[in-house]
């Protein structure tokens, strides 16, 4: 019996096992998701760094 899970990027039924491109369907999905991220269209939450304003700024300067 083989057992299917949704494929995270577009919901169709994809198998675990022998899948190159888990836990996504096709390699299609997984350069989705990925640009997804290399855009910043997803996240994770988290505290901001100290200091990051003081940082910043002391690097538009030396521009």
């Amino acid at each position: 019996m083989t057992i299917t899970y949704p494929c995270p990027q577009c919901q169709k039924p994809s198998v675990w096992t022998e899948n190159p491109h888990r836990p996504f369907c096709c390699e299609r999905c997984k350069l989705l998701d990925l640009g997804a991220w290399a855009s910043e269209e997803y996240s994770i939450q988290g505290a901001e760094l100290p200091f990051f304003e003081e940082v910043n700024g002391v690097i538009d300067e030396q521009d």
